[in-house]
């Protein structure tokens, strides 16, 4: 482990991960920036000498055995990997269309799984290295219009908690971040897909659910180069975090559903620890 670092970071085309790629940069590390179009991540963080710029669409495991194998050649490892390439299918669940919901788990679960198996054999036999994947405030609190999108983050927190317990005794560290609201590009056309309005019931809801979220674009509270800074706080720690929420929005939502879920488990508490075999009561 030295001082410097080399950082691989998905979706460092635009959004967040170019705010990422250059906070890296800035800091001495060495980057390998990835995206489905090379050209436009090289245009989105600039020339450096410690910069590689690699193709990777996510969702192909031949692109991401490719990329890790360019990084290293180049580098000769990778100490930090950066999951943060994303998208949205925005949409009432009856409305989205299975390919929809099939390509918001392609992206943000098959994804980063994708990147991080052609990585960990590199941190393995490094041993040393840290996995951060982006997650979301809807990896913890799920809500109308994002059931696919909260599903996807839901599975990748599961994912990452379980992840952590595995590569530990490698010496590799795990952290999942759930940011609130960033202004990023994730509600541009170009990142969020909306379903279409087809079921009357919804139709209300869905044009007002529908206005929100293209409203919110460009008035974000959250600012990516702060996290960008926070990152790499994180991942100079000797105890990473296991999750990271980021924002005061997420936090207020975190807290909230702590109490929910906590208000939930007491509700039907003896119910719930009714339901052991009559013979195992009796052993016990």
């Amino acid at each position: 482990m030295t001082d410097k670092k080399t950082w691989f970071i998905t979706g460092a085309g635009r959004g967040m991960g170019v705010d990422f790629a250059k906070a890296a940069l800035a800091a001495g590390h060495s980057v390998v920036a990835t995206g489905r179009n090379p050209d436009a991540v090289a245009q989105a963080v600039g020339e450096a000498e410690a910069l590689l710029v690699a193709k990777l669409d996510v969702t192909s495991t031949q692109d991401a055995e490719t990329a890790v194998q360019a990084a290293v050649e180049h580098f000769g490892g990778i100490d930090v990997l950066v999951n943060n390439a994303a998208s949205f299918e925005a949409g009432f669940f009856e409305e989205l269309r299975p390919e929809q919901i099939e390509r918001q788990f392609a992206v943000s679960v098959m994804g980063p799984m994708n990147v991080t198996r052609a990585v960990l054999p590199v941190m393995r036999q490094q041993r040393f290295g840290h996995v951060v994947t982006i997650s979301s405030l809807a990896g913890f609190a799920g809500a109308a219009y994002t059931s696919a999108y909260a599903a996807s983050k839901f599975a990748i927190d599961g994912w990452m908690e379980s992840l952590a317990d595995e590569i530990e005794p490698f010496g590799i560290h795990a952290t999942v971040v759930n940011p609130g609201f960033f202004r990023t590009e994730l509600l541009t056309k170009e990142s969020t897909n909306y379903a279409e309005a087809s079921i009357a019931d919804y139709a209300e809801r869905s044009a007002a659910m529908r206005e929100f979220f293209e409203g919110m674009n460009g008035k974000q509270s959250g600012d990516p180069a702060k996290l960008a800074q926070a990152l790499l706080t994180i991942t100079e720690l000797e105890q990473p975090p296991l999750r990271f929420i980021a924002g005061a929005d997420a936090i207020a939502q975190a807290e909230t559903t702590l109490a929910e879920r906590q208000q939930q488990i007491g509700a039907h508490i003896d119910l719930s620890t009714s339901l052991a075999l009559d013979e195992a009561l009796t052993a016990a």
